[in-house]
């Protein structure tokens, strides 16, 4: 045959050219991003009601809530502008589904099932799809997780928005697109709006980069987009900075032994092999995530006292990626040996000493006050025209998700009421004018914080001074954060 007859032939066996087609995610990715997913659910809702009971910041929450944009917005002016966004954000989700403890406490739910999601995630990528996994698992069951899915405030949020932003950060490096580092800036500065502590983790992912020694495009990059972050901050951090009283209850680090322990364990696990080779390794991601914003609010704290374990709640990314980690290598290694059932007897210790914190946080208890107990309280000392007494006055916000516990007392030291007057708890009268009401009541009904009682503002010198001069103690009643008191006029005194 010649050559010119075999041409045809060998034409007709050359296929046409099949289209590339992108990769679909494998089953295990599913799992890794849906099981996590799934448990954070099911725990944030087991129990979410915590007994048909408020705690004093949710009730924050849920009071300003409720007002205008407008409202919020002139509240912010005088205190809480770090949480305006947050209440914001609430007020249009009660304005869709009504105002509730359900209503209340479900995005904090889904927003921590998101944030596990996305820890299993980046396990994925860093460590591989057991690890990712188990990552994902450990980060739904963690106490504190556990106790913020389930409350009505900012931090479960801003855990989210970390958890997505620092793998948007991962992703970035090595493929560098520009909307890629748009992607990470603008969830960075969200979650920074959102509670200006966040910014600590983006300290934390510059010193990553700074360790992983990615190249200099990306550092630069990075730099950038740190750089148009904190600019986008800045007026918060400004005009939040003059209502540094808000913290002024902070007379010490809070929960800071969960910190350092947390920390140790941390560390500790980085010391193992975990992970895969990459431009990112994931004991250099977590480890500055776990220890570097909570140190750097410890020595914040060497001039104000700032240190609340819930302000860096997202620190918890990281110890859940070096436990899942740590997991799957120990995994690896006892695998074909015949001390594996060690391992598994260690788990599973570990998961029975997890169910008594959290059936406890579960409970009015676990928190550090009650409103709706002290609300009932006051509803059942208190007698139709009696006398209504706060000491301090910003105890007002612990009976104000029910009005009908104070409908019918009268607020002897309210000169304007929280909403009119576009703050959290009214404004007072000065102290003069509420010693001169309070002698007008033969009954008062005096709410005060647990604890020694010290007052040094005038007005809350007037109230004490004036019950001590003119009233006797009549009865207490002892709630979860607070003292319920009846005074009745001693007319032997003079």
């Amino acid at each position: 045959m010649s050559v010119v007859e075999r041409g045809p032939a060998v034409a007709s066996s050359v296929s046409p050219p099949v289209p590339v087609r992108r990769r679909s995610p494998s089953p295990a990715t599913a799992v890794v991003v849906l099981a996590p997913l799934a448990l954070t659910v099911v725990l944030g809702l087991w129990g979410i009601r915590r007994e048909n009971t408020l705690w004093g910041d949710e009730s924050v929450t849920y009071q300003l809530a409720q007002r205008d944009l407008s409202q919020i917005w002139l509240t912010a002016q005088h205190i809480d502008v770090v949480h305006a966004l947050y209440y914001a954000v609430m007020h249009e989700i009660f304005g869709l589904f009504g105002a509730g403890l359900l209503t209340l406490r479900l995005p904090s739910v889904l927003a921590m099932s998101v944030a596990a999601s996305g820890v299993g995630l980046l396990g994925l990528r860093l460590a591989g799809p057991r690890a990712g996994l188990l990552a994902g698992l450990v980060f739904a069951i963690l106490p504190q997780v556990q106790k913020y899915a389930q409350e009505g405030r900012s931090y479960a949020l801003v855990c989210a928005l970390v958890t997505w932003a620092t793998y948007a950060l991962v992703v970035s490096v090595p493929r560098r697109a520009r909307w890629r580092w748009a992607v990470y800036g603008s969830t960075m500065l969200l979650a920074c709006l959102l509670h200006e502590f966040a910014a600590l983790a983006l300290v934390a992912h510059g010193v990553t980069l700074l360790v992983s020694r990615v190249p200099r495009p990306v550092l630069k990059a990075w730099s950038v987009t740190a750089a148009g972050v904190v600019a986008g901050l800045l007026p918060l951090a400004v005009h939040s900075a003059g209502q540094s009283g808000q913290v002024s209850w902070i007379d010490g680090p809070v929960r800071l032994d969960d910190f350092l322990a947390v920390a140790v364990v941390g560390v500790v696990c980085a010391l193992a092999p975990l992970g895969v080779r990459g431009p990112v390794r994931l004991s250099v991601l977590a480890v500055p995530l776990v220890v570097l914003p909570g140190l750097l609010l410890l020595i914040a704290s060497l001039v104000k006292s700032l240190f609340v374990d819930r302000y860096v709640l997202y620190s918890h990314i990281g110890i859940a990626l070096l436990l899942g980690a740590w997991m799957d290598c120990v995994h690896r290694r006892l695998r074909f040996s015949r001390h594996a059932w060690i391992a598994v007897v260690a788990a599973v210790a570990v998961l029975a000493a997890l169910v008594p914190p959290s059936l406890w946080l579960r409970t009015p208890q676990s928190r550090s006050n009650d409103a709706t107990a002290i609300g009932a309280a006051v509803r059942e000392e208190g007698r139709p025209g009696d006398g209504l007494l706060y000491l301090s006055g910003q105890r007002r916000i612990l009976t104000a998700p029910n009005p009908e516990d104070t409908r019918f007392l009268t607020d002897l030291a309210l000169a304007q009421d929280p909403v009119s007057s576009n703050t959290l708890s009214g404004v007072e009268l000065p102290a003069r004018d509420i010693a001169a009401r309070m002698l007008e009541f033969d009954r008062i009904v005096a709410v005060r914080p647990t604890g020694a009682y010290s007052p040094t503002d005038p007005r809350e010198k007037a109230k004490a001074s004036t019950l001590r001069r003119y009233f006797r103690e009549c009865g207490t009643t002892h709630v979860n954060g607070a003292r319920v008191t009846v005074y009745v006029r001693d007319r032997t005194r003079k």
